[in-house]
């Protein structure tokens, strides 16, 4: 009987890696792994997110820049697709023309939990993002009407949950004065 071994990526290779489609791939433990495309919420979501964190940014005259579905290398073998992350201007310049994978960690990372999701982000990202010193991370998550800041303490997370009118509490944008509410009301179209 004939057996077949998976041949497994570098993480440069996965930088070059092209299948001649659009699907986007995390690279885990040197195995490609396909990720779904996002519903319209998801897409709602962190595009509000984005223009709060980018407006925060700007009214604070902080060099810093939001950028979605950007990846972020967790490992040797290992690569995740944030759904939204905030690095600094130094940060982005310097992958201006590659692919846009940091290998530094992000000033924050957040991710906007779907059905296929919940596992992942809740776990494993969770898990990725302390191992790569991510000092803020939040879990935002429409399916449980509520999100969770998780600030890096020792090299695990701590977080607190937030719901309903409850405005988020974040230590990268102190002054943020956005409610759980007013982000998850951004995944709907009226």
């Amino acid at each position: 009987m004939a057996s077949t071994t998976e041949r497994l990526l570098t993480f440069e290779e996965y930088l070059a890696y092209d299948d001649g489609t659009d699907q986007r791939y995390e690279l885990v433990g040197g195995r490609l792994e396909p990720t779904n495309l996002s519903t319209v919420r998801h897409f709602l979501i962190a595009k509000f997110l984005e223009s709060v964190l980018e407006a925060e940014a700007r009214r604070l005259g902080l060099p810093w820049v939001c950028l979605r579905e950007a990846g972020v290398r967790t490992g040797r073998n290992r690569s995740r697709l944030s759904d939204l992350c905030v690095v600094t201007i130094e940060q982005a310049r310097e992958l201006l023309d590659q692919s846009a994978v940091f290998q530094t960690p992000p000033l924050l990372a957040i991710e906007v939990v779907s059905p296929d999701s919940i596992k992942r982000d809740y776990r494993y990202k969770r898990t990725e993002y302390a191992a790569l010193d991510i000092p803020e991370y939040w879990i935002v998550d429409p399916l449980e009407a509520k999100v969770s800041v998780l600030l890096l303490e020792e090299g695990l997370y701590e977080d607190s949950v937030f719901i309903g009118e409850q405005k988020l509490i974040s230590q990268t944008f102190p002054d943020l004065t956005i409610t759980v509410e007013q982000v998850l009301a951004a995944g709907e179209i009226a």
